[in-house]
């Protein structure tokens, strides 16, 4: 089976890591996976197409001038034709018109994935709004998390067409960190770390607020923070208030995630609203030891006690406890990382995830048999 990915990213997150995960997957099980990503102006975000090349990945470029390029959907139709594609898998608002644009009526299957959708602001409800309502039309949609599965169907999207698949992830480039943390053992440590997009949903504020407090009673503590986005000025402000800024480091942009996992002794998603993140997963497939909050699929994977912490959305307090705890008691660390690994091992690989996206495409493939494979000749 040969999938087309189309996406307007943003960066290496989630939805991207999606994509690249399921990719390998496919391509090592004799399928063909092909990445096209929205080269935007006057930003491109190059990130996934990089790497999906430096992979080995078949990757391209679909230039996008603007929120309504007329091009862009002629690009994904090329794409669709060059390659003999037999689905089209779309990921975010922005793909998920432009692919409808491009697709509806050609008799080639098109299906999405629906991470979260953050409503922060007018602009973005609206487009929100706008996904779901062109998602009706899709041959199927996968929901990550039952709250945006509960989203589709107040949306219209037919029930049938919705397949709940949660994350899968490729555990062996964070293997070295897993290792690490097993020959680390339950020496001490006092790094603390958050990966992730600066946007509000994220909650890296709270994340801030809670390490001011932990500095108090343990100013031999660090903190760092991997991940660029709209909110970077208003952290970095926030940090100069706290009066932390020589005990937290802003990475940015963070290429080697695997690499930071591995000198983590405590890893923090602070998150106000999540689907399930790919973060936590890659965090403990690492072996990390995990606070969180209860948001979207994470208490999921996150069982409290067992697999990590879980703390209350925006209490810093909370969150400052957590982590003194897990700091003062390596011992406990290493349980909980320990049980993180061996979870994920068992239920979210990303063998299992290629399966229920291939039963998912085969579906929508079936679906779609009847229609007139006019407008794209294949």
């Amino acid at each position: 089976m040969k999938v087309l990915h189309v996406i307007s990213s943003g960066g290496l997150y989630g939805a991207e890591a999606v994509i690249l995960n399921l990719s390998r997957a496919m391509n090592e099980s004799g399928h063909c996976s092909i990445v096209g990503s929205f080269a935007n102006e006057p930003v491109p975000n190059l990130q996934l197409h990089e790497r999906a090349q430096a992979e080995g990945l078949e990757s391209y470029l679909i230039p996008c001038r603007g929120q309504f390029d007329r091009g862009v959907s002629a690009r994904i139709r090329e794409l669709v034709v060059q390659h003999g594609v037999d689905v089209v898998h779309s990921h975010g608002y922005k793909s998920d018109v432009y692919a409808w644009f491009a697709l509806r009526g050609t008799g080639v299957p098109y299906v999405s994935t629906c991470h979260t959708w953050y409503d922060n602001n007018l602009a973005v409800r609206l487009y929100g709004a706008l996904d779901r309502l062109v998602l009706r039309g899709y041959s199927a949609v996968a929901a990550v998390s039952a709250d945006v599965r509960r989203r589709l169907l107040d949306a219209g999207v037919s029930r049938e067409k919705i397949h709940f698949i949660e994350n899968g992830i490729d555990l062996r480039p964070f293997d070295g960190a897993w290792k690490a943390v097993k020959q680390k053992g339950e020496n001490s440590g006092r790094l603390v770390g958050l990966i992730g997009r600066l946007a509000t949903e994220k909650g890296v504020d709270v994340f801030l607020r809670a390490a001011a407090l932990v500095l108090k009673e343990m100013p031999e503590s660090r903190f760092v923070v991997a991940g660029e986005g709209p909110e970077r000025e208003a952290l970095e402000r926030l940090i100069n208030e706290l009066g932390v800024r020589e005990y937290v480091m802003m990475m940015g942009r963070c290429d080697e995630t695997a690499k930071l996992y591995g000198t983590l002794d405590v890893m923090v998603s602070s998150s106000r609203h999540e689907g399930l993140p790919m973060g936590i997963l890659e965090g403990m497939a690492s072996g990390r030891a995990i606070i969180a909050t209860p948001v979207g699929e994470v208490p999921a994977v996150i069982v409290d006690g067992e697999t990590g912490v879980l703390v209350a959305v925006e209490d810093a307090t909370a969150l400052e406890r957590a982590i003194l705890r897990l700091l003062g008691d390596p011992v406990e660390r290493l349980r909980l990382g320990t049980g993180a690994r061996q979870l994920v091992e068992q239920r979210y690989s990303a063998q299992r995830m290629m399966t229920d996206y291939l039963r998912m495409y085969e579906l929508a493939m079936a679906g779609d048999e009847s229609s007139v494979r006019g407008g794209v000749q294949r």
